[in-house]
């Protein structure tokens, strides 16, 4: 059984976010990068996973630029046994998910996964647009997954209960919480990951169909007024004319 995991470089959650060139570019100076949170954690150790049990290979995939390869690094650490990284910087979605689905395609691979989204863009579009793009079923915020063959059985979280479903490879899913528990990189797989293959290849061509024109900071918190206990006519003034809903 072949894996294939999408991998991204998100900021870490405690990096302070500012922009540049009149707000319409992020400024990565000084940003602490890492792996996507449900890329490593649910996607890529869910395919480890099934790949111990099962047999196989699991291969991560990144867009973007030589910057990336840290992060790419750390996969191959917890246990990826090679990585691809696209030689592009990513402009939109629909670039990203055309550059995947190409290297999927041309390589046969049974389950292609990614994170339910990333955590600076939140846009949860590449799964669906990779298995478009592919011709293959594509299941989305799925919960867990177990393969018998070339079937697969998955699971995810609906209004009022728990939604099963089957589907034969290949196929692309988007894997949200309860996929997997984190793993930690260990020492020995640190230094293996020094050694394990990453194929640096060119993107093939194709526009972007999105830019981004600006980016805004959400507005700064405002002071706390704090209102007495007994004092509920207070209360409700601040409540009718100063509360706002979000």
């Amino acid at each position: 059984m072949k894996f294939l995991v999408c991998i991204s470089k998100v900021p870490d959650t405690t990096s302070k976010i500012d922009f540049t060139d009149n707000n319409s570019k992020f400024n990565e100076a000084g940003v602490q990068f890492i792996v996507n949170p449900y890329d490593e954690w649910y996607a890529l150790v869910r395919a480890l996973e099934l790949k111990e049990s099962l047999g196989g290979s699991v291969t991560t995939i990144t867009v973007g630029p030589a910057t990336d390869e840290p992060i790419i690094r750390k996969a191959l650490a917890i246990g990826a046994d090679n990585a691809v990284r696209i030689n592009a910087e990513p402009g939109d979605a629909y670039f990203t998910a055309h550059q995947i689905a190409e290297y999927a395609k041309a390589n046969a691979f049974d389950v292609v996964l990614t994170g339910k989204e990333t955590i600076n863009y939140n846009g949860s579009q590449i799964g669906g647009m990779v298995a478009e793009l592919m011709g293959t079923p594509y299941i989305s915020l799925a919960t867990k997954m177990d393969l018998n063959g070339n079937t697969a059985t998955l699971e995810k979280e609906m209004v009022g209960g728990v939604e099963i479903v089957e589907v034969n490879t290949p196929f692309v899913l988007s894997a949200a919480k309860g996929m997997a528990e984190q793993r930690i990189p260990n020492m020995r797989g640190i230094m293996a990951a020094r050694t394990k293959p990453l194929e640096v290849i060119e993107p093939v061509p194709c526009d972007d169909l999105t830019s981004f024109v600006s980016f805004e900071l959400p507005p700064e918190k405002s002071e706390v007024k704090l209102v007495d206990a007994d004092n509920i006519g207070e209360l409700v003034n601040l409540l009718h004319n100063e509360a706002k809903v979000i």
